[in-house]
């Protein structure tokens, strides 16, 4: 292992444990010996040090890199109308069996198979792509933890906006330290209730629930998105849970996207039929969430914003595209003055 490579990056949180290293980056907290791998594959011991293989390792193609519309994140109340630099490398902390980008999260032995971005260079590519900000994504962004801290300084320098896309299982120093280096938004996966996390994903939901409190308590912008699969988090009792939680512990102008599902990777349930999202939509509004969006079907009334207050259209969409604003001054609504959560607005074009 040539530790001179640049992909080769000492790990910022680990600790010695006897002739192990345990990694604090994430709350799996691997314990590693010497030559070995943790659960990831992204993190090895190399005589007693432990360090990531994919700093600033992108996955080649139209994967590893696009200028996306912060719709697609998806993000419906932080900057919308922007584009976002999107990244993203290999492998994965979850163990999802439906997973949609398992092209790339399910893919560890590809790892030294992309190209090297520097911080700088992904600064760089950003500002000529017309970005206005970034986006860690496509994988689970916690693997490229040292990179997302540089390339959120360099950022921030600039005055561009930093986002996560993320199952939200980093540990808590790691994601303080992300907000630290400049992180603004997340929208964080709540893939199911404690039992269908724990069995499918591996994980424990309390960890990412106190990681989206944090988050929130700390002034960055929160967006949740579930993708509702059947047989596993479609029932009532699941989806009223999380909305709950939503409201209780996120406040009820937190974004909820409930999307469909299609058949990917090792699962091959049915695709969710519209009625069934449209029931998630329905208990999430019932919950008393005031931004419930239904996603993945392009084109339908549920990914437009209205204003909870008298049911006003203030942002309508079309998948990705805005093709109407209709907000007042401090981004309120037009009609009654009901204030709207809205981080940064893009009104029809930006300029910088």
């Amino acid at each position: 292992m040539d530790i001179n490579n640049p992909r080769t990056q000492k790990v910022l949180l680990q600790e010695k444990i006897n002739n192990k290293v345990r990694c604090l980056t994430c709350e799996r907290r691997c314990t590693i010996e010497n030559g070995k791998l943790g659960f990831c594959k992204t993190r090895k011991n190399i005589d007693g040090e432990l360090y990531t293989l994919v700093y600033g390792e992108v996955a080649p193609g139209f994967y590893g890199i696009q200028a996306n519309p912060i719709e697609k994140k998806p993000f419906f109340h932080f900057w919308p109308g922007s584009k976002a630099l999107t990244i993203g490398t290999w492998s994965c902390n979850f163990t999802c069996p439906w997973c949609q980008n398992y092209d790339m999260s399910k893919r560890p032995d590809k790892i030294g198979d992309g190209y090297f971005l520097s911080p700088e260079e992904f600064i760089e590519i950003m500002e000529k792509m017309g970005c206005q900000g970034t986006s860690i994504s496509f994988n689970e962004p916690t693997l490229l933890f040292e990179y997302s801290l540089h390339v959120f300084k360099l950022a921030k320098k600039k005055n561009y906006y930093n986002t996560y896309v993320t199952n939200g299982y980093m540990t808590d120093v790691a994601l303080k330290m992300l907000i630290d280096a400049g992180l603004d938004a997340m929208n964080i996966d709540i893939k199911g209730d404690k039992n269908a996390v724990k069995k499918f994903c591996g994980a424990d939901i309390e960890k990412i629930w106190r990681n989206a409190k944090i988050a929130k308590e700390e002034g960055i912008w929160i967006e949740l998105t579930t993708l509702v699969i059947p047989g596993i988090n479609d029932n009532k009792k699941c989806l009223k849970e999380i909305a709950e939680r939503i409201k209780v512990d996120l406040g009820k102008d937190t974004p909820w996207h409930v999307n469909g599902y299609y058949p990917a990777y090792k699962f091959d349930a049915p695709e969710t039929n519209f009625e069934t999202v449209k029931m998630a939509w329905e208990i999430g509004r019932k919950a008393g969430l005031d931004y419930v969006y239904i996603g993945n079907f392009p084109g339908n009334l549920y990914e437009n914003t209205y204003c909870p207050e008298c049911n006003e259209v203030l942002i309508a969409r079309d998948g990705f595209d805005i093709t109407k604003i209709n907000l007042y001054q401090n981004n309120s609504c037009p009609k009654c003055k009901y204030p709207i959560p809205i981080i940064g607005l893009i009104p029809a074009k930006f300029d910088r």
